[in-house]
């Protein structure tokens, strides 16, 4: 086990001995990260508790600056520089100006990973202060025990929701949430599938009717059916045979419901960097939904096209708090790059006070969608929760954290436990198997995500 030469340098250099301990050792201090910032004034290194949300927000007012997280393209050349495969949160390592926040202060053993190959170090108090010379302290970090993003009682929701607009909006409080949140009425078409859904008469051909009447959205079903994903047996020439012949009735309403819904709002000019743009998102996330419903053995065995409707819609609040707090959205992305490792409903809930979870549940109750689908919204960060319904969340859940454990980075990974899929019926094996095959044909999610932007 080796220390990097480049930290071996500093440390030799400050006279400290310590030796490197292996990743996999129990960790026995406050494990510690380094965030790389810059703006038109420069370049700043902030070392922080790992765990703690660094207030992007509260840091830039102290400074008097406009600081973000540096570009993907400096922060490979910089590990590339220093024969790293991450930055360790060591003061002077990239020479640049260092700023401490005042919690690391607080614990007496610091741990710092990696320093090597699988390899991290621990340093006391009194050491990682010899490194960190006059580098200046701040509060800008904030623990994530402070922050309660969990889902809580509907009536909750509606509090947090209007309370947030009141604070970071001019809008009057009205009655109903789409009037309040000033939001382009139900689309036409959604409207009419949501009508059709309810009817025990409905057949294939009013659906196609549905369909065919928004050419955007016929150009889109006809494409979904093309894709390679589908394996289609000949040419899809018609709505009506992407339908009859590719991809059913249940899975065409849903997936127009979706596509209808999703492009009510535009999608926000700013965005944070390193992140899969919101239609592949849906799309990987549905296509997941799908394999996992498709699985369950347990009754009530979820409904195919509301897990893949939910799947669809899952960010669907992204859209809606870009909308309704576009300043504060912008900030929000920047928070979002800079702490990576935690879900982006704690950072929403800390600079908002709201969630784009319970932003998307409370309107869809308000446009009167399935509540399979309002559930699955509201709580797919949730895997603990048991309700009515609650097998749509779990879904929504697990294929998000079978998608990031391939390599697709939907958010912060979490280990899945067996009891997740006994609790669904699922055959731990075979879905591993199943999604294995799914990131297979990324290709065809892509192009059938960018059809959809296209449209």
């Amino acid at each position: 086990m080796e220390v990097s030469g480049a930290i071996r340098k500093l440390l030799d250099k400050a006279a400290i001995c310590v030796g490197p301990e292996p990743l996999d050792k129990p960790v026995s201090g406050v494990p510690l990260r380094m965030v790389l910032l810059a703006d038109q004034g420069g370049r700043l290194q902030v070392i922080c508790r790992q765990d703690d949300l660094l207030d992007l927000v509260e840091l830039s007012k102290q400074l008097g600056r406009q600081l973000r997280l540096i570009s993907d393209a400096d922060y490979s050349r910089f590990l590339k520089q220093a024969d790293l495969q991450q930055i360790p949160a060591i003061p002077g390592l990239t020479g640049w100006p260092t700023l401490i926040d005042r919690r690391v202060a607080d614990a007496e053993t610091l741990v710092i990973e990696p320093v090597g190959k699988n390899v991290r170090m621990t340093l006391t108090q009194a050491e990682f202060r010899l490194l960190a010379g006059a580098a200046e302290e701040r509060a800008c970090c904030v623990p994530v025990a402070r922050i309660d993003a969990a889902p809580h009682s509907p009536e909750q929701d509606q509090k947090q929701v209007f309370s947030a607009i009141e604070r970071f909006t001019s809008l009057r409080i009205r009655q109903r949430l789409e009037d309040t949140l000033e939001l382009p009425p139900l689309p036409e078409t959604a409207r009419r599938i949501i009508q059709l859904r309810v009817n025990p008469n409905a057949n294939m051909l009013d659906l196609v009717d549905i369909v065919e009447s928004d050419p955007s959205l016929a150009a889109q079903v006809v494409s979904w059916a093309s894709s390679s994903f589908y394996a289609a047996a000949g040419q899809v020439r018609s709505v009506h045979d992407a339908v009859a012949r590719i991809l059913g009735f249940d899975l065409v309403m849903n997936l127009a419901m979706g596509l209808s819904l999703g492009q009510t709002l535009k999608q926000p000019e700013y965005h944070p960097r390193g992140v899969m743009g919101y239609w592949q998102q849906s799309v990987w996330q549905a296509q997941a939904a799908g394999v996992l419903a498709s699985q369950v053995t347990l009754r009530p065995r979820p409904v195919f096209g509301l897990a893949y409707l939910a799947g669809l819609l899952h960010n669907f609040g992204y859209l809606v708090l870009s909308h309704v707090f576009p300043p504060h959205f912008r900030l929000a992305c920047l928070n979002w790059e800079a702490n990576p490792h935690l879900d982006t409903a704690v950072v929403e809930q800390h600079l908002l006070g709201v969630t784009r979870e319970q932003l998307a549940a409370e309107l869809m109750a308000n446009w009167y969608m399935p509540d399979q689908v309002t559930v699955a919204l509201r709580y797919q960060k949730a895997p603990s929760f048991q309700g009515e319904h609650d097998v749509y969340p779990r879904l929504l859940w697990l294929g998000r954290q079978l998608l990031n454990e391939r390599g697709l980075k939907l958010g912060p990974s979490t280990p899945i436990p067996e009891s997740a899929y006994q609790e669904l019926g699922l055959d731990r094996e075979k879905v591993a198997r199943a999604f294995d095959e799914l990131v297979a044909s990324r290709d065809s999610i892509m192009t059938m995500a960018g059809a959809i932007n296209a449209g």
